[in-house]
């Protein structure tokens, strides 16, 4: 059973409109736990672990299908089916926002709209298309190369980086401890599947409303990829987020509720 394998949580009204919450590379659900609270009162809130990630079931992860990110969208698509959801919310945090993506696409009749938090298309630059992801294809590789030989020492030096807290505060020492519980098999096929990715086709054919999510000092994402999907993501609109670090989610969650809030209210 999908809800058994991915560790799949369901809080908050029973009648209300779903709204389901997609982590990112190296972490589990409990990364939204800042979040989703706010949402209880008003929505049925659906949390969940990617495959391979959290505690999902990790004999699961077939390197061979989850290296194509639409698997993961597959299982998404299943919770969906599973708990028979539909015009649902979709909020993804970084690769996971690029999952949501996808399965929005796939199946829009059962997607309202889509909170992208921290999101990248691609992460590598492409000059060639006048697109700064962040990272040239050597950058990269020298990032994937320390992951595979060092899994602890890279949890803990990236972890800091992506929050843009100190290392020891409360964010960062939960995305260390959730990048170091990651089995290091799995956190290196799926790392060159995230970082590796270039879903900028899949960002421009989006069929459902999007509110993009950034701060204006992520060190991973810069501000020309949020305003990159602002220009080609049709119908979506960027907030800007005065915060540094990739995952606001965990260091700035009020603002990140507010203006969750303020876009599913204007309707």
């Amino acid at each position: 059973m999908i809800r058994e394998r991915n560790q799949v949580s369901v809080a908050g009204l029973a009648n209300g409109q779903p709204i389901v919450f997609v982590h990112g590379f190296g972490c589990d659900k409990s990364m939204w736990k800042q979040v989703t609270p706010a949402f209880e009162t008003t929505h049925r809130v659906i949390t969940y672990d990617l495959t391979g990630m959290g505690s999902s079931d990790l004999t699961a992860y077939d390197p061979a299908r989850y290296q194509d990110l639409q698997a993961h969208a597959d299982d998404l698509l299943k919770i969906l089916d599973d708990l028979d959801l539909s015009n649902a919310i979709l909020v993804g945090h970084s690769i996971g926002a690029t999952i949501a993506l996808l399965a929005a696409n796939r199946a829009p009749d059962r997607v309202a709209r889509l909170i992208f938090v921290s999101p990248s298309p691609s992460f590598l630059d492409d000059p060639e298309a006048g697109y700064r992801g962040g990272f040239s294809r050597e950058d990269m590789l020298e990032l994937i190369t320390f992951l595979d030989e060092n899994h602890l020492g890279w949890s803990a030096q990236m972890a800091p980086t992506l929050t843009g807290a100190p290392a020891g505060a409360p964010a960062s020492e939960d995305l260390t401890q959730s990048f170091c519980r990651t089995d290091p098999t799995i956190a290196q096929h799926f790392g060159r599947t995230t970082f590796f990715a270039d879903q900028r086709a899949a960002f421009t054919g989006a069929v459902r409303p999007a509110l993009i999510l950034h701060c204006d000092n992520d060190a991973l994402v810069p501000m020309q990829v949020a305003e990159w999907m602002r220009d080609h993501v049709p119908g979506a609109q960027l907030t800007v987020l005065h915060a540094h670090g990739h995952c606001p989610h965990m260091t700035v969650p009020a603002d990140v509720v507010g203006a969750m809030r303020d876009f599913l209210e204007a309707g």
